[in-house]
């Protein structure tokens, strides 16, 4: 069958072995099981890699793709399409790809010429704006996807908006195991005579372990002979930020509850056949997960199909294999719940033999061997679907449909301005200014940068070398006996006043914000959050408009991981309000504007008022600031069509001429991230092809069609000045070169995104 459909290469994209995580394995176990039924194929691996990591991979891994690296992704497609690939299964969850919601996969699955295959390893019920765009485009290149459970169909279907016949539900695979007396394993661990309680998996807090260990003295107190063994490695990603933090907290938590001789914990990852005989050891597995939006669990699926009885909270792949009294289902963080569910199947023989024999009989669908014939199927339609469709050639792109050619994001000239103190203000030059010292404002737009380039995904050591000497420097500024943030410090360490301006405290608060809500740095996140809510207070004590929209910008960053602060929420409210009636007690037909002048960082209260309006769900501010920024944009777009920001030799004051000079590169950023954010916001191309073009500033696409950024340095100058440019490359100006550029990455994938997302949809 399979030969008459020519299959004869497999392509697998996803994480893979020796790489510990659940990806990589059930990638290996994928690729093995068709290599194992269909000898015939020739299938290969692409691997999904880390920055700076290295594995030891086999051989049928044939290409490496860097997670952080886009180019590497476009690569990869050239690869494949070279090698005569017929069919690609691709694995999917958002955190193993690089890009803002793992959207560098994009730039790899647009340009393939064959059928893709993706296997959803995480539907989210509410997602948010980027997450639905990245995995609508995947979805719509993808012939057939895969789902593992019913409900994850239900949630394509209804939030996706996907084709039945699209769908194709296949369960998890899982070893085949004949269906022993868990006593014939058990003397392999020295736990003979004992009830054996097990979880496995890569450990991390998310798991519940702790419910479980707090029910154990209420079953050793009606079975001493039980015992529970926590199988499995710390999580990677919780190794890099906390170390072994959890699981040396659930140790204590044991022996504080005179537990310790009942418990074990075996610290590793281990192959299949050991994981065997580990589950083949247990009389009870548990899952005693914390949240109910998990569609896949792979050690679920591995202990319930090789005939375990199941205990476990109930997210959701838990509700719907264990259903049918094919397992219990206990309250999530209900350690008494799951004292007495360990109890009753240890007290009540018969039915435990019968949750383990229905499981065992359901997992017969669920071996490798059977799944394997499951995917082919699906190839094999896929792989119809393909050749059914007519050849169309490639559609040639003009040079506005291309992507842009962006340079590396190069940060020589960032490093360069800074030492172990902060980053310096001035430069001559590219030689670094020490006479005129530090002040709060850079370090804040440079700890912004650094945020930027984590949530990215591109971020490595030496960034968060640098996101640490940034923060470090903003929580010195803070003088708690005046709740108020320093601006300037000499090269000598010395403040050189009392209290900053207002909008270096309403920077400092933007900064601290992002940290919040973006960061994947665990303890920067606990320090910014503390600092935030030391300072967010005298925000709307503070006069001036663009302190408050940089309060607004930080607020609405940290109200996407703390939504419940009603205080933070309040201080929100009061400055729209603030904003809002600014902007009616100034505005006419032909000034819509908050003020009687424009000077320096006009955009940002746009951009304030339309982020605020989006997560308030209020249209009134929203319109109000689309309403403004389209005002501002038309009034910086030059005769020739290109932008040309407000001068700072004079500003724009209501009835009088605009200044055409100094340009500073801080206003061509402020009018990148507003325009941006209505993109992401509205959805309009018409602010995403602004943002572009606005861009091209720094690259002579100005009044003086001279480039501004320094690719030999990856500075950027001062200034352009009525004939010339100001050859400094200070903080501020790089920084905002940076910040734009590492912007302009994040929405050149995902505009495409949107695109065959609203051509679908329409």
């Amino acid at each position: 069958m399979l030969e008459r459909q020519k299959i004869k290469k497999i392509a697998f994209i996803g994480n893979y072995v020796p790489r510990r995580c659940g990806i990589a394995t059930f990638t290996y176990d994928l690729f093995n099981s068709i290599k194992n039924q269909y000898s015939n194929t020739d299938s290969i691996v692409l691997a999904i890699t880390d920055k700076n990591q290295v594995f030891d991979y086999p051989s049928e891994v044939r290409f490496e793709i860097i997670k952080q690296d886009i180019s590497t992704y476009q690569k990869a497609a050239d690869f494949l399409n070279y090698n005569n690939v017929d069919v690609i299964s691709l694995q999917h969850e958002y955190g193993i790809f690089g890009g803002v919601e793992g959207s560098h996969i994009l730039a790899l699955i647009r340009n393939l010429r064959m059928p893709i295959v993706t296997t959803l390893h995480t539907i989210l019920d509410e997602p948010n704006p980027e997450q639905k765009r990245v995995l609508k485009e995947i979805i719509n290149y993808s012939s057939k996807v895969i789902t593992m459970t019913s409900k994850g169909r239900d949630f394509l279907k209804e939030i996706y908006k996907v084709p039945e016949e699209k769908i194709d539900l296949i369960p998890h695979g899982i070893p085949d195991m004949p269906f022993v007396d868990p006593n014939f394993y058990k003397d392999r661990f020295g736990v003979e005579g004992k009830f054996v309680l097990l979880t496995f998996g890569l450990i991390s807090p998310g798991k519940g372990i702790e419910y479980v260990l707090w029910a154990m003295p209420k079953i050793i107190q009606k079975f001493p002979n039980v015992v529970y063994i926590i199988l499995g490695a710390t999580h990677p990603n919780i190794i890099r930020e906390q170390g072994e933090s959890y699981r040396l907290s659930l140790e204590r938590l044991a022996h504080e509850l005179g537990i310790k001789k009942n418990v074990i914990f075996y610290n590793r990852f281990v192959d299949s056949d050991e994981l065997k005989e580990f589950i083949g050891a247990a009389d009870i597995y548990i899952t005693p997960y914390l949240n109910k939006s998990q569609i896949t669990s792979g050690t679920l699926s591995y202990s319930f199909g090789c005939g375990k009885a199941v205990i476990s909270t109930p997210y959701w792949h838990a509700e719907e294999l264990l259903s049918d009294e094919r397992g219990i289902i206990v309250p999530f963080r209900d350690s008494d719940a799951i004292a007495n569910a360990v109890i009753e199947l240890l007290s009540n023989e018969t039915k435990r033999h019968s949750l383990r024999k229905k499981a065992y009989m359901l997992g017969r669908e669920m071996v490798w061997s059977n799944i394997a014939h499951l995917y082919i199927n699906s190839f094999q339609q896929a792989r119809e679907l393909s050749l059914k469709k007519p050849y169309t050639i490639p559609q040639l792109k003009t040079l506005d449909d291309q992507r842009m050619e962006l340079p590396e994001i190069n940060l020589k000239h960032l490093n360069n301005l800074t030492d172990a103190i902060g980053i310096f203000q001035h430069s001559r030059f590219s030689i670094p200014r020490y006479s005129e010292g530090y002040c709060l404002d850079d370090n804040a737009r440079a700890l912004l940068f650094t945020v930027q380039l984590d949530d990215l995904g591109i971020a490595d050591e030496n960034v968060y070398r640098l996101s640490n000497i940034y923060a470090a420097f903003i929580d010195y500024a803070y003088d708690s006996s005046k709740r108020r943030f320093r601006n300037f410090m000499n090269f000598q360490r010395q403040w050189v006043e009392e209290i900053g301006s207002d909008d270096s405290q309403g920077r400092a608060v933007w900064a601290l914000g992002t940290v919040v809500g973006k960061s994947t740095k665990k303890q920067l996140q606990i320090w910014a959050t503390q600092l935030f809510n030391d300072a967010i207070s005298f925000i709307p004590e503070l006069t001036s408009p663009r302190a408050w929209a940089f309060g607004l910008l930080g607020i609405n960053e940290y109200l996407q991981r703390m939504s419940g602060d009603r205080l933070v929420l309040s201080i929100r409210d009061e400055l729209v309000k603030k904003l809002m009636n600014l902007y009616y007690n100034v505005a006419t037909n032909d000034w819509k504007w908050f003020e009687n002048y424009l000077t320096y960082d006009n955009a940002k209260i746009s951009q304030a008022l339309l982020v605020s309006g989006y997560q308030m769900k209020n249209s009134e501010v929203l319109e109000v600031g689309l309403e403004t920024l389209k005002w501002l944009m038309n009034l910086q777009l030059s005769e020739k069509g290109h932008f040309s920001p407000i001068g700072s030799d004079g500003w724009y004051v209501k009835g009088q001429s605009k200044a055409r000079f100094d340009q500073q590169p801080v206003s061509t950023c402020d009018a990148i991230l507003a325009c941006s954010e209505a993109h992401r916001i509205t959805g309009d191309e018409y602010w995403y092809n602004l943002s572009k073009s606005i861009f091209e500033w720094f690259f002579g696409k100005n009044d003086l069609g001279l480039q501004l950024y320094d690719a030999t340095t990856g500075g950027c100058y001062d200034a352009l000045q009525v004939d010339r440019v100001n050859l400094n490359q200070g903080a501020e100006s790089t920084l905002s070169f940076l910040i734009s550029l590492a912007e302009i990455y994040r929405i050149e994938n995902m505009i495409k995104a949107y695109e065959k997302v609203k051509q679908v949809e329409d």
